[in-house]
């Protein structure tokens, strides 16, 4: 039986991007822009190729991704970023997926990261998880407070399954790009440290970076993706020090939820 699938994509700004997110998951039965009232043309782009436009003030990606679910109408739910994009090979396992009874309501998905026409293999840029992408409505619920790398709740006694094809991420189309979104993650990153009323001094800070560099570029083999792989770095080492720092905090609160464990286990 064909079982339908809405996505959802979050977006601000993103009018250089969002064709080409949107033209790789025209074969949903639904998608979905979220939108945080962009300034340029990425809503207009969306609307004419077929998406709904949700407006969402930001306030976080917690909230910004829960608002987005709940605008989705299908059982099913495929998020992808506006830098993402799905290839045929994870289309086709998708919808091999959804349709075939599941021995999970929630599944990961790998992605490969592109920088300077390169995929960046090492580092830990591969596979590259984040949340649960692929998800029966009301199984992935986010904290709202969360600024930036949020933290999510899986509500389902099932385990989260790993689907096997890769889509494919361009995070950064330049170095410009790369000093931007570092500027951008480390400013939302203080802001949640602050919320949990915790601050880190410049030796931490430090300390953390050259251990940082050293575990990606040479135990990881980074070194082995060339100058991308060197060029991506600053923006790895950030995006680690926050999804650590969450799942630390996750670790030491109480309570079962399934997103406790898996933030503790999946760094």
């Amino acid at each position: 039986m064909k079982k339908n699938i809405s996505v959802y994509i979050i977006a601000f700004n993103e009018a250089d991007k969002i064709r080409s997110a949107i033209h790789s998951v025209l074969w949903a039965d639904e998608i979905i822009l979220a939108d945080s009232y962009s300034q340029d043309d990425t809503a207009i782009i969306a609307k004419e190729m077929g998406a709904s436009i949700v407006q969402i003030n930001f306030t976080g990606f917690g909230d910004l991704r829960n608002r987005a679910m709940a605008a989705c109408t299908h059982d099913w739910i495929f998020s992808l970023d506006a830098d993402e994009r799905c290839t045929p090979e994870a289309r086709d396992e998708i919808m091999a997926t959804i349709s075939q009874p599941q021995t999970a309501d929630a599944y990961y998905i790998p992605r490969r990261n592109f920088f300077m026409g390169r995929w960046i293999k090492h580092s830990g840029f591969y596979p590259d998880y984040r949340q649960p992408q692929l998800f029966k409505k009301g199984t992935l619920a986010f904290k709202n407070e969360d600024p930036v790398h949020e933290e999510y709740t899986i509500v389902s006694d099932k385990p989260v399954g790993y689907l096997k094809q890769a889509i494919w991420q361009f995070p950064y189309k330049n170095l410009e790009e790369v000093v931007h979104k570092a500027n951008k993650y480390s400013t939302l990153g203080a802001k949640k440290l602050l919320q949990n009323g915790r601050t880190a001094s410049m030796f931490t800070a430090l300390s953390h970076g050259l251990w940082s560099f050293f575990h990606m570029y040479i135990l990881k083999k980074g070194i082995l993706d060339g100058w991308p792989g060197l060029w991506s770095l600053p923006w790895l080492i950030l995006r680690e020090h926050t999804t650590n720092m969450q799942s630390s905090m996750s670790c030491r609160q109480t309570g079962s939820h399934q997103s406790h464990r898996q933030s503790c286990g999946n760094k």
